[in-house]
């Protein structure tokens, strides 16, 4: 059987922690910025948990994680 590939867009999204947990970046960082307020934009440059309705998938697009 052959290697599975890994989506390698996922891999440079998602990193995995100590626990086994999926860790990624929050979105609506990018532009636009100026309505938006200073602590929302603080807020936004923290890791957040993936959810676990998404793991799943997650796990089956990168078997290598």
């Amino acid at each position: 059987m052959p290697k599975m590939k890994t989506s390698r867009s996922a891999a440079k999204r998602f990193k995995l922690t100590g626990n086994g947990k999926l860790k990624r970046n929050k979105a609506y960082k990018s532009h636009i910025l100026t309505k938006k307020t200073t602590k929302r934009k603080r807020n936004l440059r923290k890791p957040a948990i993936t959810d676990a309705t998404n793991v799943k998938t997650m796990k089956r697009i990168m078997p290598y994680l």
